[in-house]
Formats: C-alpha cells, structure tokens, sequence
C-alpha cells in the first residue's frame, strides 16, 4: 500500500474507510471520518493500523519513474 489509497478496517466492531497518511515498518496511519461520537472523541479521525488488518479499496495514482532519468543525473553528477 502506498500514501493516498483508500482502504477499509474495522474499528471497534464497526467498518470503516480511510486513505493512508503514512506507512510505518508493519502499519499505517490511516485518516477516516465517522458520525459516532465516541470514536471520534477516541480516535480524533486518525488511527494507527496493522497492514494485515487493511484491506485495499483504491489505490491511489503514482508517478511514473522514467528509468532514464536516473542514468542522465549519475553521468551530471561527475
């Protein structure tokens, strides 16, 4: 998973969707919204979740990495 997608977890016995704020080494900050109140108030609409408990919605567009471009900035570089 990368920063920008959209994922689903389940949070307190309820389902919910988020998008990816930041990847850690075995998790992911994970940005949702909710109408219960006592979530929000517990969670403040972010939370902290293990990757194997995410499930990918939609990933989110990456740039393209020209293969190229590396190449021609090692070469400037001397």
């Amino acid at each position: 998973m990368n920063i920008g997608d959209e994922v689903s977890f389940t949070l307190d016995g309820e389902t919910f969707t988020g998008f990816v704020d930041k990847a850690y080494q075995n998790s992911y900050l994970v940005t949702f919204e909710s109408d219960n109140t006592e979530i929000v108030d517990k969670y403040h609409d972010r939370v902290v979740i293990n990757n194997k408990k995410l499930k990918l919605i939609k990933a989110a567009p990456q740039p393209e990495v020209d293969p190229n471009e590396e190449d021609e900035n090692a070469d400037s570089e001397d």
